[in-house]
């Protein structure tokens, strides 16, 4: 069976940076699983695997744009050092849960100054491009209730 709409594919994969470092990967736990076609993973990701079989070993560079995006300048915003706790240790790389208007953000820390810290909230992959290896491990039919909530159910997915 080949991943297609309505299909759940199950893979491995290494996630690395345009260096070579691993960034994530699911070596040495369950595979991820995912339902094709409603946005579970980055979209250039999908798109490469579509049309893919169980053995199917493959690498590919998703580009920002078809992954976590381009980095956006707006995102950045200065806040007062007051915003922080007054015994925070604060450097840049840090990373802190904010609020944001569609619920908890991942903010990181871009520059610490004496008044103001500025805070970043793209996502930490922003901007780069993906290095993927993947290897295909399982591909069935969704069933109608995966299909009708949008995502995974049972083993390695979503129970209710």
């Amino acid at each position: 069976m080949q991943i297609a709409e309505r299909t759940v594919a199950s893979f491995h994969y290494t996630l690395t940076s345009p260096e070579g470092q691993v960034i994530d990967s699911s070596r040495g736990r369950e595979p991820l699983p995912y339902l094709h076609g409603v946005g579970q993973i980055v979209p250039g990701l999908e798109k490469a695997m579509a049309g893919r079989v169980v053995g199917d070993s493959f690498q590919v560079v998703v580009p920002a744009s078809e992954g976590y995006g381009e980095h956006n300048p707006e995102m950045l915003q200065a806040v007062p050092r007051s915003a922080f706790p007054a015994d925070a240790e604060l450097a840049p790389g840090m990373q802190f849960e904010a609020q944001g208007p569609m619920g908890p953000i991942t903010v990181v820390v871009a520059a610490v100054e004496a008044d103001t810290v500025t805070i970043d909230a793209n996502h930490p992959l922003a901007g780069m491009p993906l290095h993927f290896d993947i290897e295909i491990v399982e591909v069935r039919e969704a069933s109608v209730e995966e299909v009708l909530h949008g995502h995974v159910h049972g083993p390695g997915g979503h129970h209710h």
